[in-house]
């Protein structure tokens, strides 16, 4: 009888003893603390690249990709690479005079473009506005004499659906003004405006930009871009259609590549019939950089 007694206390004990100790096992193994960085990427196929308007693919579809490293500080650093155009450096040697087919682009950027930039963001006290600044790299493995830099800095406000936003890139004096005979210029700053919104309990969004270039990426003349595009997400993928363009006219590139010089006294395939058909030629090939144009793309986000 007291051998039962003192069994049935001692399993009573044994398993109080556990339930106790189960729930101190989970209260002693901490939670894994967050990381302070954070790691976002995409890629993309695109209908062709178009920077500030103009045309760096010689029109033709690209491929795309970014990789981004931040910080909760606000700190970042990011990297962004695209395929590119990689035509002649003289539009009217290499072939029969007109012929599309033996003419390299209109920009030669090498084939390939990379970005390498980073910067802080951070929210400005209680305003709602979030600032953005830092320096952008842009490189051309296969064109060197074209890699440049900015320093750039923007600043964003939501409103409801809507985000307004309002930046600058100033690129100071370097290498690269040097071979820009157009303009007189050896900087360049450009400013833009963007404003976008979703549309309510849809996947669709909308957004806007419009840009002026003003200095050594003068064509001709200082001059405005934009883009007017809609956007629809489904699940990581993100599909976008966008109206892009120029106020570059006909004679703007006819100033700025100074189309009625090209009229040659070579001979050979390089000799041009006359001043007035290079002219002609001349016009029509580099605007085509510069004209209007609709820009699709499926990007994937990581």
């Amino acid at each position: 009888m007291h051998t039962s007694i003192r069994g049935l206390i001692a399993a009573t004990l044994l398993a109080g003893t556990a339930i106790v100790a189960t729930p101190a096992f989970a209260d002693d193994a901490p939670a894994a603390p967050a990381s302070p960085f954070t790691i976002t990427g995409s890629a993309a196929i695109v209908s062709q690249y178009r920077f500030r308007g103009l045309a760096q693919s010689d029109n033709k579809p690209v491929a795309q990709a970014s990789f981004t490293l931040a910080h909760s500080s606000g700190f970042y650093i990011s990297t962004w690479g695209s395929s590119a155009s990689a035509g002649s450096e003289d539009v009217f040697f290499g072939g029969e005079f007109g012929d599309d087919e033996h003419i390299g682009s209109p920009i030669n950027i090498g084939g390939t473009e990379i970005d390498v930039y980073g910067g802080w963001t951070h929210a400005i006290g209680k305003s709602g506005v979030t600032f953005d600044g830092g320096l952008y790299g842009y490189i051309y493995p296969g064109a060197t004499a074209g890699n440049y830099y900015e320093i750039y800095g923007s600043l964003t406000k939501t409103f409801g659906p809507a985000t307004a936003k309002v930046g600058v890139n100033f690129a100071p004096a370097q290498h690269v003004f040097n071979f820009n005979f157009t303009s007189p210029h050896r900087s360049n700053t450009y400013i833009y405006g963007e404003l976008g919104a979703g549309i309510p309990n849809t996947p669709i969004s909308l957004h806007s930009h419009l840009g002026h270039t003003g200095g050594g990426f003068d064509y001709g003349k200082q001059y405005l871009d934009w883009v007017v595009g809609a956007t629809v997400k489904w699940k990581a993928l993100a599909f976008d259609v966008s109206w892009v363009g120029t106020n570059l006219s006909h004679r703007d590139i006819d100033n700025g590549f100074d189309c009625a010089a090209a009229g040659g006294t070579g001979e050979g395939e390089d000799a041009f019939v006359s001043s007035a058909s290079a002219e002609s030629v001349c016009t029509k090939y580099f605007y085509r950089m510069a004209k209007d144009v609709a820009v699709f793309s499926v990007t994937a986000s990581f």
